[in-house]
């Protein structure tokens, strides 16, 4: 089998290249790679590429993901969100290759509590969100055999992420303030990765299985109860912290005013997922804990 991977020096696409290697030979490009084209504000190019590469499935980890620098470059943003899956779900329909993609729980405009089905009714609050929702329904319109896993709150322990900011903050400040009314389950860029690789191998063999899923850790939290539990682990790691998780302090949203709207629920319902590949999606809890005890111990 044959990978072309799109995006690979994103936290997701990191983590795809290990994921994905034992499926057989992939092939990595990102936006500035030069034997490949893979800038997405490129259509022409990224459509050469897979001629180029021929691959058996397309895997698409790349994206515009800066939620509030979208409302201010919609064009921009609608090109890499909704342009480029265009063109590569077209390319797919003609090679007869599988295209993977991700998508967000930003398609939904986040009311309500109960946790968002596949086939809930998309209603998206942001430029971001409403280029993804349309990157999607590119995809699915175009009749290529597809995999879109909406996920949401992804991290990992690469990079920058929430967990490393609300350390440090700890470190330097007396006291902290975190949004409590936003709600939805942390997810890491590992677990998305494993999980995409685990359905490539089933999908393969039974394109009955192309579709659209839901792709989160178990579980469900605040942006406020994630900040003390990282708070926790680091403490009981030995870790000098001036504010503990009881110097965490709940606000509103509104506290924190930004140019992109936030969905309130992020919640995602992945029994589909769960059922139709037979897996048992991890406690958000257990992943951050994994994430932090990576970093930590440098």
């Amino acid at each position: 089998m044959k990978i072309l991977l799109f995006g690979k020096g994103g936290q997701v696409g990191w983590e795809l290249q290990r994921s994905l290697a034992p499926l057989g030979e992939v092939v990595a490009v990102d936006f500035d790679s030069r034997e490949y084209c893979g800038d997405f504000s490129n259509l022409a190019g990224i459509a050469e590429t897979v001629r180029q590469v021929a691959p058996d499935v397309i895997v698409n980890a790349a994206a515009h993901t800066a939620v509030d620098k979208a409302e201010s470059e919609p064009e921009f943003a609608r090109v890499l969100n909704a342009g480029a899956p265009a063109v590569l779900a077209e390319a797919a329909m003609r090679s007869g290759a599988w295209l993977i993609h991700y998508s967000t729980d930003y398609v939904f405009d986040g009311s309500g509590v109960a946790p968002w089905r596949e086939d809930s009714a998309t209603q998206p609050l942001s430029i971001y969100g409403k280029t993804k929702r349309d990157g999607e329904l590119a995809i699915a319109q175009s009749g290529c055999r597809h995999l879109i896993f909406r996920t949401s709150w992804v991290y990992a322990a690469r990079g920058n992420n929430f967990a490393k900011t609300m350390l440090r903050l700890a470190r330097e400040r007396d006291q902290l303030t975190v949004i409590d009314d936003q709600i939805g389950a942390p997810t890491g860029a590992d677990l998305l990765a494993d999980v995409t690789a685990h359905a490539i191998r089933a999908a393969v063999q039974r394109p009955e299985l192309s579709g659209l899923y839901h792709l989160v850790a178990g579980g469900e939290t605040s942006w406020h109860g994630y900040a003390r539990f990282v708070l926790e682990v680091a403490r009981s790691a030995g870790q000098e912290l001036k504010v503990g998780p009881d110097g965490v302090l709940p606000v509103p949203t509104s506290a924190f005013p930004t140019a992109a709207v936030r969905p309130h629920n992020s919640r995602l319902d992945t029994s589909k997922l769960q059922d139709t590949f037979g897996l048992t999606l991890p406690h958000w809890q257990n992943g951050v804990a994994r994430m932090l005890a990576e970093f930590l111990q440098k």
